[in-house]
């Protein structure tokens, strides 16, 4: 006969199993929950795509729209963009089109990428087609009928009960939009595989006027993009590159000048292009400040946090003490710099141009060594818009700087006006092989050369009356 006691020993012992059995369930609840990069693939157009010195002064000639002033402007951002002659451009540039577009061509651009970068993924991953669960595409100014993603699924014969999102207009921080989007559909459904396609369509947005704020994209934005495998499958994580740590958006759309600085527009004679405002600095300061402002949290240990909150605190304190003796007593503290090494081992920032990068890198702190991967994707590639952040942290890996258990910190901008950031995890010892493997050992060259300046620098100091226009022949 059982004792009362027995019995309050097998309940007890089963609370505990059950105890145990709830907290297993949610550890594996969790796992379900991640989001893991099994492979990724950037593009890389062919040679005959590629934009030298030669070419981009021929292409300048060719828009009679412009003039001295115009020519010299260009010139001069071209010399102080920080890209090379190895970027590329679509085909229609090329062929002597850039004025009249069609909507073939933009077609065109973006089937080459697609044909070549998702079967390459595809096949190295040993992923089927059939096997995709989610398509994500994001490529902002092409909007077509069917969606590039449909056009995607009717290639590769995809299932028909696949989820299919197709975004436009997000601006070159859409990537991280797209993760997210996976990420959220990760943590409530199980063993989901999603292909995420990320790119830019310039061939409507080829700007052919003399406006200095649209025809300043031309000399930054280049033809890339990127296809990437992301799962959230148990049976998949041995396999996987990265693991999404966390994930913040930062959207100032609320506020007419973050809104208005980056703009899809006609100019005043009706051509189509993209408009740079002269407030863009100030707008992606505000959304970096605010993005990082709640991200730091996330990832930076309790100590830095201290530490940073406590710095600011004295320079705010030394300032109205200044203020209230009249001013300048004494010197005011320093500007305090949050140091995100202490939770982020490698910086993997949008190249959006030199002076985003060289922003950046004044706000964070961060060497020469941490701007590196950025400064050189520039100048290889050129800004590729969303996929951009992918081809740096290609860069990262080519060069075999991402060890397991490192940490990523991703950043990027985009139209809206959008500041969008992540942190990866490094889970796994990487292969090194990619877009960047029949270059890498050329880079970072011990004098990064500037092949613009060389051809053109000289235009814009000299005297207007040395000019024979349109060859930019000195007299």
């Amino acid at each position: 006969m059982i004792s009362q006691m027995d019995l309050l020993m097998l309940l007890y012992g089963f609370l505990i199993l059950y105890s145990l059995f709830l907290l297993f369930k949610r550890a594996g609840g969790r796992r379900d929950q991640e989001c893991y990069i099994l492979d990724y693939e950037c593009y890389k157009p062919t040679d005959d795509r590629k934009l030298d010195t030669n070419f981009c002064g021929e292409l300048i000639t060719r828009n009679k729209n412009l003039g001295l002033n115009e020519y010299k402007f260009l010139l001069k951002a071209i010399v102080s963009s920080g890209i090379g002659e190895q970027t590329y451009a679509p085909r229609m540039v090329f062929d002597g089109r850039e004025e009249n577009p069609t909507f073939e061509d933009g077609i065109l651009e973006m089937e080459e990428f697609f044909h070549d970068s998702i079967e390459k993924l595809l096949s190295r991953s040993g992923i089927s087609p059939q096997e995709i669960d989610v398509l994500i595409v994001n490529v902002s100014m092409l909007s077509v009928a069917p969606s590039l993603s449909s056009r995607i699924i009717n290639r590769y014969k995809m299932r028909e009960d696949i989820r299919s999102f197709n975004l436009t207009g997000m601006g070159c921080s859409a990537s991280l939009i797209s993760v997210n989007i996976a990420q959220n559909i990760f943590k409530s459904h199980k063993n989901v595989c999603a292909l995420v396609v990320t790119s830019e369509s310039l061939t409507p947005n080829w700007y052919s006027g003399n406006d200095r704020s649209m025809i300043l994209a031309n000399c930054l934005f280049r033809s890339g993009g990127c296809a990437m495998l992301l799962t959230n499958k148990r049976a998949l994580e041995h396999k996987a590159m990265f693991k999404l740590k966390c994930l913040v958006r930062t959207h100032h759309g609320g506020r007419d000048e973050s809104y208005e600085c980056c703009l899809q527009k006609e100019d005043d004679q009706g051509r189509p292009g993209f408009h740079l405002g002269k407030s863009l600095p100030k707008a992606a300061t505000r959304a970096f400040v605010d993005n990082l402002r709640e991200i730091s949290p996330k990832i930076l240990p309790i100590r830095e946090l201290l530490r940073f909150s406590i710095m600011t605190f004295i320079r705010k304190w030394s300032q109205s003490r200044n203020s209230g003796k009249g001013g300048g007593a004494t010197t005011p503290a320093p500007r305090p710099v949050i140091n995100m090494r202490t939770g982020v081992d490698h910086f993997c920032i949008h190249t959006g141009g030199k002076a985003v990068i060289d922003g950046i890198g004044v706000n964070l702190d961060l060497s020469e060594y941490d701007l590196e991967p950025a400064r050189m994707t520039l100048h290889r590639f050129g800004n590729t818009s969303a996929s951009s952040l992918w081809y740096v942290l290609a860069y990262m890996e080519a060069k075999k700087r991402l060890k397991k258990g490192d940490r990523i910190l991703m950043i990027s901008f985009g139209a809206g006006f959008k500041c969008n950031s992540c942190v990866w995890e490094v889970v796994r010892d990487l292969e090194n092989s990619n877009v960047w493997k029949d270059c890498i050992d050329s880079y970072p060259p011990k004098t990064l050369a500037n092949p613009f300046m060389e051809k053109y620098g000289w235009i814009y100091n000299e005297d207007e009356s040395t000019f024979v226009l349109p060859q930019f022949e000195k007299n």
